[in-house]
């Protein structure tokens, strides 16, 4: 609030010298008119003298008057407190702008955006040291997020700072201002939401498709690894793995229960976790718990170049006895080619393969109602695989490049930088249908493994073909999508 003090509400003391002085001038003023009066009326003009002076008097009064009048909007005199210090008057403010021109135009200094973390002590005045150092750099805070800890407080900031400032610059300036422990990256327009709002859309993802909870957890934490460990994997022994319900919290590493059993690991090595992080992302699981199981309930029906009509639709555990049924009628070079391994442990992964807690999967049902072929997009901590198997009288219809480019979308949706497939590399099948994505690829051979990488990025989707329609099949519609 700003201390304004009127000139009316002043009140002067009392000063009796003052009125003394001033009844002494008036008996002195009224004395000497007398004795001028007398001298002028008893002389041989007097009277026309008199009416000389009393008009005199009077026309000076009259042009005191009109000159006050005319004056009277003059600016007043400076503020003694806006004095510079050489003593002249205050400096002119500058006129503001008229409103009715418009906006002021924006600034023409290149910014980019950081996001900082830094530690101080908990104390009065520790956010405004702070605040002044950023200020000195020209550097503009556009939110700012604290996490209190026993021994300070973690404050976050997201910053917008001319492009020609550099990290080490901002870090110094920061310690130099009591900051300590300073973590910074660059920061792009998908930060600037603010955190209630990012957390309840990542909740409504959740809510509404189980897959998404790594994928949430994931850009609430930012760049972390996520490891969903099972407490029965596809050997069937138990891992003690399990996670207390409460979860466990270890520096820069957080472990939560998960609702179907096992745990869920969170890594970032560069930076500790905070109690609000891990307050945020077990209130996320917390929320899957609530909800259990769910996948989207959404198909697609395409026309193949046969004519023959086939459905596209996600999968989970509900479709494990349809996944065993299309295994049996397999061959065993198929199953070779898909999991790399001895053709009698297939069976074992599919349990794991359908979870939506590891990703997500794509199935392929014929106009039958039979499963045909089915698309897995895995995560696999900071990468994504992709996989897929199709039943042998139903290849090389373009299913499995439908597949694929489905995959590759749901990837790119969720912000994966890149996805991988593990084959033969005798599969040239696998290989043509990878370099169909149109995407750059990576190839690593080892002992007749290929690996195949592609590299992903937000102009991606412009690239893959949207959902039914990729070229291959008549698309006919959608149902409960």
């Amino acid at each position: 609030m700003t201390n304004v003090t009127s000139a009316k509400s002043v009140r002067r003391p009392h000063h009796w010298r003052r009125d003394l002085v001033e009844l002494a001038a008036l008996f002195t003023a009224v004395a000497v008119a007398d004795s001028v009066a007398n001298m002028i009326a008893h002389g041989p003009d007097g009277t026309f003298l008199l009416f000389a002076s009393a008009l005199t008097l009077i026309a000076t009064a009259a042009f005191h008057t009109w000159w006050a009048r005319r004056h009277s909007h003059a600016p007043p005199a400076a503020d003694p407190a806006h004095v510079s210090d050489t003593g002249s008057d205050a400096l002119p403010v500058p006129a503001l702008p008229d409103p009715r021109q418009g906006v002021l135009p924006a600034e023409t200094v290149e910014t980019v955006l950081w996001r900082m973390r830094t530690t101080v002590r908990d104390e009065p005045g520790s956010l405004a040291a702070l605040c002044t150092a950023f200020a000195t750099l020209h550097v503009d805070i556009l939110t700012l997020q604290t996490h209190p800890l026993a021994e300070g407080t973690v404050d976050e900031f997201l910053l917008r700072a001319p492009a020609g400032l550099q990290a080490k610059d901002l870090i110094g300036e920061v310690s130099a201002a009591g900051g300590s422990g300073t973590w910074i990256e660059r920061a792009d327009a998908h930060d600037l939401v603010d955190t209630p709002t990012r957390v309840l859309g990542l909740a409504t993802r959740t809510a509404l498709d189980g897959a998404e909870l790594p994928l949430a957890l994931r850009q609430l934490l930012g760049r972390c690894t996520i490891h969903s460990r099972p407490a029965l994997p596809v050997t069937g022994r138990a891992t003690g793995e399990s996670a207390p319900v409460e979860g466990v919290l270890d520096g820069t590493e957080m472990r939560l229960h998960d609702p179907n059993g096992g745990s869920i690991t969170v890594e970032r090595p560069y930076l500790a976790f905070t109690p609000t992080e891990f307050a945020r992302a077990r209130a996320l699981v917390e929320l899957d718990a609530r909800l259990g199981p769910r996948i989207p309930r959404s198909q697609d029906v395409l026309t193949l170049p046969e004519g023959e009509e086939i459905t596209v639709r996600r999968a989970d555990r509900d479709d494990l006895d349809a996944a065993l049924a299309m295994h049996s009628r397999c061959s065993e070079r198929t199953l070779s080619q898909r999991y790399h391994g001895p053709v009698g442990d297939a069976d074992r992964y599919l349990q794991h393969l359908l979870s939506p807690r590891f990703g997500r999967t794509l199935a392929v049902e014929s106009a039958s109602g039979r499963l045909v072929a089915l698309g897995h997009l895995l995560w696999d901590g900071d990468e994504t695989e992709v996989a897929l198997i199709v039943e042998d009288a139903w290849q090389r219809r373009g299913i499995g490049s439908e597949l694929l480019g489905r995959l590759v979308a749901l990837a790119v949706e969720a912000h994966c930088t890149s996805v991988y497939a593990v084959t033969q590399a005798s599969n040239t099948a696998m290989v043509a249908t990878m370099r169909d994505l149109g995407l750059p690829l990576d190839y690593q051979i080892e002992e007749g493994t290929l690996v195949i990488t592609a590299r992903l990025d937000p102009t991606s989707v412009s690239v893959l073909p949207p959902y039914g329609d990729s070229g291959l099949f008549d698309h006919h519609g959608q149902a409960d999508r």
